[in-house]
């Protein structure tokens, strides 16, 4: 039996990387799959290759994330597992950075998350489960990132805090905090000459991360098998938190 079987999903940030690659992965093991994403050509394109519901959702604007439950709701009747993986990177060091550019990194980053987080977890019965994405940055220094580090360490937080307010309602939180992995997102950083190598060096199991390694973590504390799991983060990084990130 699938994983997933009877279970309605929903992923943000569901059309790239991370999220694209939770998406498929949901849908073949049994769930019901909603995906959310502000780009509606993308958003369509792949809803109908994988057979997923797109809802266009701007995680940094509170009444979309509303919406966006409210429609999962009055479809399915119930959300049972939500995943965010909603996200982008703006690197700059403090000494550099601009009001703008930090305002809007929160705004998806942290309050946007926080607030999906809310929706999701007050449609959410027994049994729910949601699992953040979040990042090595949070727990492990790099320059150039201290928005969006500073968001995901936030959001770590917040997490635990949700774990305990909603934690009668039976419903779980977690994270997962992966290391530099190459994804669309990432893929200019994997350019820079000696970047994999380095990499490499710097994981004690001497290889890179893949896409596949976060799915499987998210998949694990999505599912039931994970029933006793709440309020955790796990680093996804074959040990590099031991080490050092690039900045």
């Amino acid at each position: 039996m699938a994983i997933l079987a009877n279970k309605v999903v929903v992923v943000a940030g569901g059309t790239s990387g991370f999220g694209e690659a939770i998406a498929r992965r949901f849908v073949a093991e049994g769930a019901d799959v909603v995906i959310a994403a502000r780009g509606r050509e993308r958003l369509d394109r792949l809803a109908t290759e994988i057979g997923a519901l797109p809802v266009v959702c701007d995680i940094s604007l509170f009444d979309d994330i509303r919406n966006l439950a409210a429609t999962v709701v009055e479809k399915f009747g119930r959300i049972d597992i939500a995943v965010n993986s909603a996200g982008y990177e703006d690197a700059c060091l403090i000494a550099d950075l601009e009001p703008e550019r930090v305002e809007r990194m929160v705004a998806v980053q942290f309050t946007g998350a926080l607030y999906f987080i809310q929706q999701m977890a007050n449609v959410m019965g027994p049994g729910g489960s949601l699992v953040s994405v979040s990042s090595l940055t949070s727990s492990v220094a790099a320059n150039g990132h201290a928005p969006y580090a500073g968001s995901k360490a936030g959001i770590n937080h917040v997490t635990r805090v949700a774990a305990s307010e909603y934690g009668e309602k039976g419903i779980r939180f977690n994270t997962v905090s992966p290391t530099l992995i190459e994804t669309p997102m990432t893929a200019p950083m994997f350019g820079i000459p000696g970047m994999k190598e380095f990499l490499e060096h710097e994981t004690p199991l001497g290889r890179l991360g893949r896409v596949e390694d976060v799915v499987e973590a998210v998949l694990w504390l999505a599912s039931d098998a994970s029933g006793f799991v709440n309020a955790e983060n796990i680093n996804v990084c074959g040990g590099m938190v031991l080490r050092r990130l690039v900045g």
